[in-house]
């Protein structure tokens, strides 16, 4: 996807002939989103290094293409790099690239690295916090030296890129744990944005509507019955998710009318948590009001955990599959089966049904389950 038509698809969001200009396409937006935008572009602006932050699904990497393309490097390419999915054994070579013959097996002609690749433009490093620790420290020289020497390269090569980072995680408590670097963190961490999970954004309805007409190509009319589930469902996995859903809906629905019944089984499954009123359905949602009110975090783990168990039964516990149907990514799906407590199929057995009764007593904790015959601490 290039840059332009990315800051289109992030959903209000503005990028026309001059993407400097704000056109009126954002009225719909939420005012957090607006914010978000618009700091972003200050940032980028004075040349900061931009690091969003989000929960998986939240759309960091259309705002990252989205602020690149309202940039004045955007006539140069945008390099993106996710940390999390390049092998340890090799993220060193994607990086910084090596030279013709720097070792047995390598391209003939060379590779140059995404650090060099990116020069001139943006580089957009998704899921640094999951970068290996000893390509950290390379990264951190990179940045500071703005050169980088591929392996078996005899000169340095200079570097100048516009840096846009992103993670799910709490790189604050990662450095604490002395898992992410200090000095890397202070030196990515110059202009900060936040993305609002989609739970807590106010323009649900007419990023709903927006996206189902893209995927159905055509205008589309959302019964309020399916509304009702739309608008209770507390989208663990976001716009991702959301996208995921109303794409499966338009795709079963019929004359371009989506009903309950169209949207995918898991979502129907999931308990409503909070009824919802169409009696003003032009009106938005109030900015930051949760869209699943009136329950505790246990027992939004308990309904998280449910549907993600439903979905790997319905699915064949097929990792790719589920991933998809939830609306996330494989790695996140291995995350969520940690928290949540869920062993994998080969373990299940004992294991998952211990787990299930477990998560029905009163007095599971809200962390990890613990086998029964071991004391909780005091």
């Amino acid at each position: 996807m290039s840059a332009h038509k990315a800051a289109h698809h992030v959903h209000g969001w503005p990028c026309g002939n001059d993407p400097r200009h704000d056109p009126d396409e954002q009225a719909e937006m939420d005012s957090a989103m607006r914010e978000v935008m618009a700091r972003g572009k200050r940032f980028i602006d004075r040349g900061l290094p931009v690091l969003i932050l989000g929960e998986t699904g939240t759309g960091k990497e259309l705002l990252a293409r989205a602020l690149h393309a309202y940039g004045e490097r955007r006539a140069a390419p945008l390099v993106a790099l996710n940390c999390a999915s390049i092998p340890e054994t090799l993220i060193e070579s994607e990086l910084f690239g090596y030279a013709r013959g720097a070792f047995s097996g390598a391209l003939p002609g060379g590779m140059k690295g995404k650090l060099a690749q990116a020069h001139g433009g943006t580089l957009f490093l998704d899921e640094i916090g999951d970068m290996p620790a000893a390509q950290q420290a390379r990264l951190l020289r990179a940045l500071s030296e703005r050169e980088i020497t591929p392996l078996g390269a005899p000169a340095p090569v200079a570097l100048d890129f516009q840096l846009i980072c992103a993670t799910h995680q709490r790189l604050e408590a990662l450095v604490e744990a002395g898992l992410f670097r200090a000095d890397l963190y202070y030196r990515i961490a110059v202009g900060v944005l936040h993305l609002p999970p989609l739970r807590e954004r106010g323009d649900l309805r007419a990023l709903a509507g927006r996206i189902a007409q893209e995927e159905a190509g055509r205008p589309v009319t959302i019964a309020p019955a399916a509304w009702d589930r739309l608008l209770a469902c507390s989208w663990p996995g976001n716009v991702r998710q959301l996208r995921a859903a109303l794409r499966y809906a338009c795709a079963v629905a019929r004359e371009a009318r989506i009903e309950a019944g169209d949207l995918p089984q898991e979502l129907l499954q999931m308990r409503a948590q909070k009824p919802v009123s169409h009696a003003a359905p032009q009106e938005p949602r109030t900015v930051g009001a949760p869209l699943a009110g009136g329950t505790d975090a246990r027992s939004r783990r308990g309904a998280q955990r449910e549907r993600v168990l439903h979905v790997l039964a319905r699915t064949r516990w097929n990792f790719s599959v589920a991933a998809r149907d939830l609306g996330i990514c494989r790695s996140t799906l291995y995350r969520q089966l940690k928290t949540l407590g869920i062993p994998h199929i080969r373990d299940a057995g004992t294991a998952l049904i211990e787990s299930e009764a477990r998560q029905r007593t009163p007095e599971a904790a809200d962390g990890e389950w613990q086998p029964r015959g071991h004391a909780q601490p005091a």
